[in-house]
């Protein structure tokens, strides 16, 4: 398996990353080649698709030994599902699988073309294997069941975004960083209302308690 490609994003760590390609599509990323596949005839054709899918490495899970059953996040962490039922990281292959919209291609000087793509759920520096076009009439199955993740399907919770903090930022990120914290970034067995949660987001230090269904912004620091 040869790494083609790494992600840059807003993430520099795995806390606060969506956990499913697409549930934030304001988030925008960068698909950056590395020098031996920067041969733009191999892009030819690639701008006429919206959608790709992206095959990529759980760098930050790799390990010697697997379990088959994982506690799911939407679960609560208390029940078992078979690994092969999840889309955990923690699989006997570290592959990941997204989905995620092409908004267009960008020349540089010094990185080759690089695809804008947006709904990623990779953090930063995250290695690439592979880059297949999304097909519509064939990848998408609206009669399709979603088993046990079909009662958290529609969880999202409401965000207080004090105003002062907001206008730090630009409105492109500030709707990236408000659709990624209705996710609700906690670990879902987590429900004190006292704790204090915060998580690097681009050149930030977002910090947030949650109450019921509602999650408040407290902090907005910048990162050193």
């Amino acid at each position: 398996m040869k790494i083609i490609a790494h992600i840059e994003s807003d993430f520099p760590t795995k806390f606060g990353i969506p956990r499913q390609s697409g549930l934030v599509p304001e988030l925008i990323s960068r698909v950056v080649f590395e020098p031996k596949y920067r041969d733009p005839s191999a892009l030819r054709g690639l701008t006429g698709f919206s959608h790709l899918w992206l095959l990529w490495e759980f760098s930050e899970a790799v390990r010697e030994t697997w379990s088959p059953t994982v506690r799911p996040p939407r679960l609560g962490g208390n029940r078992r599902m078979g690994v092969f039922a999840t889309r955990s990281p923690f699989r006997p292959n570290p592959i990941g699988l997204s989905s995620v919209q092409l908004l267009g291609t960008e020349k540089t000087a010094g990185k080759g073309t690089v695809l804008l793509v947006s709904g990623a759920d990779l953090m930063n520096g995250t290695p690439i294997y592979d880059i297949k076009p999304y097909l519509p009439h064939i990848d998408s199955h609206p009669d399709a069941t979603a088993g046990f993740t079909e009662d958290s399907r529609d969880y999202a919770l409401s965000v207080e975004f004090p105003k002062e903090m907001a206008e730090k930022l630009s409105p492109e990120r500030l709707a990236a960083l408000t659709g990624l914290l209705k996710q609700d970034p906690r670990p879902s067995y987590q429900e004190n209302p006292e704790r204090i949660y915060g998580f690097p987001f681009a050149e930030w230090e977002v910090r947030f308690s949650v109450s019921g269904e509602t999650l408040t912004v407290r902090e907005l620091l910048p990162l050193k």
